[in-house]
């Protein structure tokens, strides 16, 4: 048997329960020298010193439990130390999980926390401890990223459905998955599914094998300068194109990007359009928000078109080392753009459907100028 101290989002039970896959019951233990420190962004908060704090006992006699539970906090991070508390008014042994490096300044409130980042914690969690007994911990550290992103994008589809009129109102539940497998992880993620739906006459549809890639949601930016008239666009190498056998594989598009955990959609917008282009944005017009293939990806766009001054100087080199980016930046005229649009160059769809809105709204945006 193994007895386990845990504190901050690791003691919040419906984020024990996914990770233990049970519910353990639990006491009150008092540790000294340890307290959750800040969360910054989206994360688990770490553990640092501090005077006193609360945390919880659990008496782990299954050791694929504590293994369960070792792998989820090495994978951010974390392992397990042996520690002393309080328990039961009596001095007690087990193990906490500490994150190297994680002394820091000031502590948290876990409730605040849970408040931000609950919802999302309990999506990833169930993503990461569906690596467990495959995968080791240590090669999920490359995949957070888009790991906390997918928890965004699942979040988001919950939180805010799309409205409806006129299209079938039957909800997701309907669909009978008999099985669900992954095929593919890697940075990017594929999945099997076999699965069943109500077809519109009432019957129910075949059993039906299905493969989706599931990404992340994206958001995708036209600057546009009202006063002198000029988009901004990117170029850069695509593997679509190139995978397809596209002779030019490099493409005309606006700054892009997917929206990471801890930020809105207008505010991975400001972001992209910054990392890409050094741009600064001055006002955000929403355009759409769609899915760019229902039939095999997850993948939603955030489309915008964005207000901002576009000088000669704008052209340039833009793009993120870290993420292995080589962009190079377009500034041209709206005709321009548009003659793009006409002679087929223009081949990315998010951009040719932000350029024909720009071309409807013109005559408003540059009134505001």
């Amino acid at each position: 048997m193994s007895r386990v101290f845990l504190m901050g989002p690791l003691a919040w039970r419906p984020l024990m329960e996914v990770v233990l896959g049970a519910h353990l019951p639990t006491s009150p233990v008092v540790l000294t020298n340890v307290a959750p420190g800040p969360s910054s962004a989206f994360s688990f908060p770490h553990i640092h010193d501090k005077a006193l704090a609360d945390a919880v006992s659990v008496e782990l006699d299954d050791p694929d439990a504590f293994d369960a539970l070792s792998f989820f906090a090495a994978a951010l991070g974390a392992h397990p130390v042996p520690k002393h508390g309080v328990l039961d008014g009596k001095r007690a042994s087990g193990i906490l999980f500490v994150a190297d490096g994680a002394l820091q300044s000031a502590s948290m409130q876990v409730e605040d926390w849970i408040a931000a980042w609950g919802d999302l914690a309990l999506i990833a969690a169930h993503e990461i401890m569906g690596y467990h007994g495959r995968v080791p911990a240590a090669d999920l550290s490359w995949r957070m990223s888009m790991i906390l992103s997918r928890a965004v994008s699942v979040h988001a589809a919950r939180a805010t459905p799309g409205p409806i009129s006129r299209r079938r109102d039957m909800p997701r539940d309907a669909v009978t998955v008999h099985r669900k497998k992954p095929l593919h992880e890697g940075f990017f993620l594929t999945r099997g599914y076999q699965l069943q739906y109500p077809n519109f006459d009432g019957t129910q549809s075949d059993a039906l094998h299905r493969e989706v890639f599931v990404a992340a949601d994206a958001v995708i930016v036209l600057p546009y300068d009202p006063e002198r008239d000029r988009v901004l666009l990117v170029e850069q190498f695509r593997m679509g194109p190139f995978a397809r056998g596209d002779i030019y594989p490099w493409v005309f598009e606006p700054p892009a990007g997917r929206v990471d955990a801890g930020e809105t959609v207008e505010e991975a917008a400001r972001r992209e359009c910054e990392e890409e282009a050094g741009l600064t944005l001055s006002r955000l017009e929403h355009v759409s928000s769609h899915y760019c293939s229902p039939g095999a990806s997850t993948e939603y766009y955030h489309c915008f078109v964005a207000l901002t001054d576009l000088p000669d100087e704008a052209a340039g080199r833009g793009g993120l080392d870290t993420e292995h980016e080589d962009i190079r930046t377009h500034v041209l005229e709206f005709d321009q753009a548009m003659h793009l649009v006409s002679t087929g160059e223009a081949n990315i769809g998010p951009m040719i459907l932000l350029l024909m809105w720009l071309q409807r709204e013109r005559p408003r945006l540059r009134s505001l100028a």
